[in-house]
């Protein structure tokens, strides 16, 4: 689960805004999946002068812009990374025992795995968090959307039907729950077929995200159904280990990023 809502003086600025990007400019570095500040402050000059076409100099003029609006690039005390911590926030499971293990429930703004065994109930604990994360702030949830990358063809919403209709909170009777259009409305699911095309949906579900930022359900969680298996079967021996590794490495920092 990953939430990194911007913060500051990125919040309310577009990538407009820094010098020498002009509309063009934009349009380039938007379409090559930078979209806020941070996405830029967080570049490289390489990666950044080749996808807006612009040269490294000017890149690094950018990046360098970037993180001095952004505040990423320089030390900070303890006390400020204390502070920063108090704006995580936990979406329970709603399963008591698990969400004390866990601290209260899983974190936002952090990557959480599940793994197991096959049919030891992986994809049933997010289709169940994709129930959860719409639920009220108050109730345990995060009153948002999620993203769901299918890569084995798990999804069911059948399954998220009957998780809906098992919500009860006893202690909040008051809380009527949306019906189950909608909350099915609230996941967006796509299929990825490859690992090249898993890799590319991550820019598809940042413009998602970015278009449903200031809606009524924001994205707050989003989900890899599963990451590996498409590494796992198109990079297999020994031989391919340290390839599929790079890969899978780039994919995990561009999900950190979102």
């Amino acid at each position: 689960m990953k939430e990194a809502p911007a913060t500051g003086a990125a919040a309310s600025l577009d990538i407009e805004d820094l010098p020498g990007v002009g509309p063009t400019t934009a349009d380039k570095l938007r379409e090559a999946g930078y979209l806020t500040i941070e996405s830029i402050a967080t570049a490289t000059p390489t990666d950044l002068a080749e996808s807006a076409e612009i040269g490294e100099s000017t890149a690094k003029k950018m990046i360098k812009a970037a993180r001095e609006i952004a505040d990423i690039g320089g030390f900070r005390t303890g006390q400020d990374v204390f502070e920063q911590r108090k704006l995580i926030r936990k979406l329970k499971t709603f399963v008591p025992d698990f969400d004390a293990l866990l601290g209260g429930g899983m974190e936002t703004q952090a990557i959480t795995e599940t793994y197991g065994e096959f049919g030891s109930g992986k994809s049933q604990i997010v289709h169940q968090m994709a129930v959860n994360v719409q639920v009220p702030e108050e109730l345990g949830g995060l009153n948002g959307s999620a993203i769901y990358i299918d890569t084995e063809n798990t999804f069911r919403p059948e399954r998220i039907e009957q998780m809906v209709e098992g919500l009860s909170f006893p202690d909040n009777p008051e809380y009527e729950r949306p019906p189950v259009e909608e909350f099915l409305a609230n996941v967006h699911v796509a299929r990825a077929h490859t690992s090249d095309h898993q890799m590319l949906l991550m820019d598809t579900a940042r413009e998602l995200a970015a278009e449903l930022k200031t809606s009524d359900k924001p994205v707050r969680l989003f989900i890899i159904d599963s990451l590996t298996a498409h590494f796992r079967a198109e990079y297999a021996g020994r031989g391919t280990l340290a390839p599929r590794q790079q890969k899978l490495n780039k994919h995990m920092h561009e999900l950190f990023k979102l």
